[in-house]
């Protein structure tokens, strides 16, 4: 079986990190993992505390487990639907994610989401500029620019300061999925 090749996109809310990794789950003909928090919070109330935070933090990673052996299981180089030769994974949010959100919500975070960050691997990192403007749902809580701003400092920090590889990805929503494809076609070649 070949290793997965596992893209995680990152940043503050309502800077299309759900819709970059649709848009290159289908340009590259694969799957992504979406955010388990959003289907948690839209079940159980937006209402949240700190064990709230680690039950998301636990069933993101089993989700994104579940999507590794999806896109792992029917994987043939000569049958394969990608248009590359690893499988690929879009990720949308890791526990980076999980460590800023804890952190900036309630001055902590659970061991095991700073134990997971160390052991999980990732190929890439795509950081979403906050260059878009911000989309009002029911879950998002941070409108003003100034939290914004010090959000996506924080991500930037975070992706500067690891050893993965990562981009900062800005623009409009095709410049945005443009950037990207043209990582990701340098990383799978």
């Amino acid at each position: 079986m070949q290793a997965v090749k596992k893209m995680v996109v990152i940043g503050p809310e309502s800077t299309g990190k759900s819709t970059l990794c649709e848009l290159l789950a289908q340009h590259y003909q694969t799957e992504w993992c979406s955010e388990f928090a959003r289907e948690y919070l839209l079940t159980y109330g937006k209402q949240y505390d700190i064990n709230d935070l680690l039950t998301i933090a636990k069933g993101q990673i089993a989700l994104e487990e579940e999507f590794i052996q999806k896109v792992s299981r029917p994987w043939n180089a000569q049958h394969a639907p990608w248009k590359t030769k690893y499988p690929l994974l879009f990720i949308d949010t890791d526990m980076y994610v999980m460590k800023v959100w804890s952190e900036y919500v309630f001055n902590e975070c659970a061991f095991f989401i700073l134990d997971t960050i160390v052991k999980r691997k990732y190929d890439h990192y795509f950081l979403c500029d906050i260059d878009l403007p911000w989309v009002k749902d029911e879950l998002r809580e941070y409108p003003d620019e100034k939290p914004r701003q010090e959000l996506f400092h924080i991500y930037k920090d975070i992706l500067i300061n690891q050893q993965v590889p990562w981009t900062l990805i800005s623009g409009d929503y095709e410049q945005r999925l443009a950037r990207a494809i043209e990582v990701v076609d340098e990383i799978v070649e």
